[in-house]
């Protein structure tokens, strides 16, 4: 298998870090949906990153179908996704807003790095922004009533999710999500940021 795309994605990052924890052999090929676009559209013409190429040469893109997937070749041993429902739907709504975090996060960089200054629009940045911060203040209630795990044989792709978010949000907009005021969340990113799977596989 073959995963596509930068690991300062945090789609590619949740993938890359789930495949380790599955103890997939994979290959990692950084192209850039931005720097190296026509490469990128030569395996992908979507050009969307994550994007996984199985070992029939077929690729599969969109980090959760990626996973989903994964999870099938795992079969019944499958760590990824919770089967008793209760753990299920914790696990479905810690992802949901994991990656609502993650996705506006990314809307309010590429409003802010790709539209030029005279185009940027306050409004939509301050919707967005607060989207992000609901997002935050809802995963920091849910840890807090229910902390996740700090090892590594113990974590499922919502745990994972969970990380990548607040580390690529932390990241691409320093200062803007307040550590002090999510300390659940900022203590799970760091104890999750420790560990060699995490290390192995930096944001870069």
């Amino acid at each position: 298998m073959k995963l596509i795309g930068m690991l300062d994605s945090p789609y590619v990052r949740r993938v890359a870090i789930c495949l380790k924890l599955l103890k997939f052999e994979f290959e990692h090929e950084a192209i850039s949906v931005f720097s190296t676009y026509e490469q990128f559209a030569k395996i992908n013409p979507v050009v969307k990153a994550p994007t996984l190429i199985a070992d029939n040469g077929q690729t599969v893109m969109d980090s959760t179908v990626i996973l989903q997937y994964l999870a099938t070749l795992a079969g019944p041993d499958q760590r990824l996704f919770p089967t008793r429902p209760d753990a299920a739907l914790r696990a479905a709504r810690l992802t949901g807003l994991a990656l609502a975090a993650c996705e506006k996060s990314v809307q309010i960089v590429y409003e802010r790095n790709l539209r030029p200054e005279a185009k940027q629009h306050e409004p939509w940045i301050e919707r967005v922004s607060t989207q992000l911060f609901a997002a935050y203040a809802e995963l920091e209630r849910d840890l807090a009533a229910a902390t996740l795990p700090v090892e590594a044989n113990q974590f499922d792709a919502a745990d994972v999710t969970v990380a990548v978010a607040w580390q690529f949000t932390q990241m691409m907009l320093p200062g803007m999500v307040g550590k002090t005021a999510h300390p659940v969340l900022q203590s799970f990113s760091e104890k999750a940021e420790a560990l060699p799977v995490f290390l192995s596989t930096p944001a870069q």
